[in-house]
């Protein structure tokens, strides 16, 4: 990637170019919105470090020489706030001080409490008198309490104060943060572009990494770099044969393993067996398509669309089970019960 522009990446160009159209008379909020694993918190950083950048760059970008930039990338830039999940911070290596941080486990979620340390960073003047930027991600992990703090918020914003919002999904927010948000879409690279830029990474087998996430680079990057498929594989095994006594193995056996990821797994699968037995073609699992052939032949369609539903059904909760174990025995017993054909 370009030294200047560290933040964004290549099939992020076309949406960068689109984005200055706004900057003119930029909206108090925009909510960008795409598919995870695209790299949506690194645009709307990279945005915020424009917006406060005091040399902009004719193209929108930042200058990454003026004082502001400097204190953007050291993490301390005055007139700027990041809200998300601790569980992110801690991924990002940024965990708090003290013993007891490290008893409780990091909350998934963003917390009213984040959301009111706001009120005094909008209450005092800009350190460079240009703009207040504040960046949340992902909107979805807002708790209630959460929600409605920020919607207070965003009905009366203060004065050059801005907003910059990412979420994986949609439906998942309050209609009414929604409503006043500007969106603006992030989508899912061309094929092409995600596979050469993981090839340019040095990621082996890319084209079969990038198919088994879905075509998002970074979650194939991100899964690469384990080299570990076990997990899936095990998942996989257990949809191509189904059974009662294995569904309940297979739930024992993945209950750690992140509820979200194993319902993306699911989803994909059917989608390559709804799409197999109507087309005779995949998307998602080359490396099963003997399994997923077998399997479609013997499996009604009927079947195939109630087990999709359920599953997409379940994603709702799958960020916070009662029991991984049990939210685990229900989708794979309910597979069962529509594709064991």
């Amino acid at each position: 990637m370009d030294a200047l522009n560290t933040s964004i990446y290549p099939w992020q160009e076309d949406a960068w170019s689109t984005l200055q159209q706004l900057r003119a008379r930029l909206p108090h909020a925009v909510l960008f919105h795409g598919p995870v694993g695209t790299g949506k918190s690194h645009f709307i950083e990279h945005f915020a470090q424009a917006l406060l950048c005091e040399n902009v760059r004719t193209d929108g970008h930042p200058c990454n020489a003026c004082a502001s930039c400097g204190w953007f990338v050291q993490g301390s830039h005055p007139d700027f706030r990041r809200i998300r999940p601790e569980a992110l911070d801690e991924e990002a290596g940024e965990e708090g001080e003290g013993d007891d941080k490290k008893k409780t486990k990091p909350s998934k979620e963003i917390k009213i409490e984040q959301v009111r340390a706001l009120a005094d960073f909008m209450n005092i003047s800009t350190h460079r008198q240009g703009l207040r930027v504040v960046v949340l991600y992902p909107a979805e992990a807002l708790n209630t309490p959460a929600s409605n703090a920020l919607l207070k918020t965003l009905e009366e914003p203060p004065p050059g104060t801005v907003f910059l919002l990412a979420s994986n999904s949609l439906d998942r927010l309050l209609p009414t943060i929604l409503s006043r948000c500007r969106k603006f879409a992030l989508p899912m690279p061309a094929h092409a572009a995600a596979l050469a830029w993981l090839q340019a990474q040095g990621v082996a087998d890319a084209d079969g990494w990038l198919s088994e996430q879905g075509g998002a680079p970074l979650a194939a990057l991100a899964q690469a770099e384990t080299g570990n498929r076990e997990e899936m594989d095990t998942l996989l095994q257990y949809l191509a044969r189904p059974s009662v006594e294995l569904a309940l193995r297979t739930a024992d056996k993945m209950q750690k393993v992140p509820l979200t990821s194993v319902v993306a797994w699911q989803q994909r699968w059917l989608y390559d067996l709804f799409s197999m037995k109507l087309t005779g073609r995949i998307r998602y699992y080359p490396r099963y398509q003997r399994e997923l052939k077998g399997l479609a032949d013997r499996v009604a369609v009927a079947g195939v669309l109630a087990a999709i539903k359920a599953t997409a059904e379940r994603r709702a909760t799958s960020d916070h089970p009662l029991s991984p174990k049990l939210f685990l025995e229900d989708m794979l017993l309910d597979y069962s019960a529509s594709c064991a054909g």
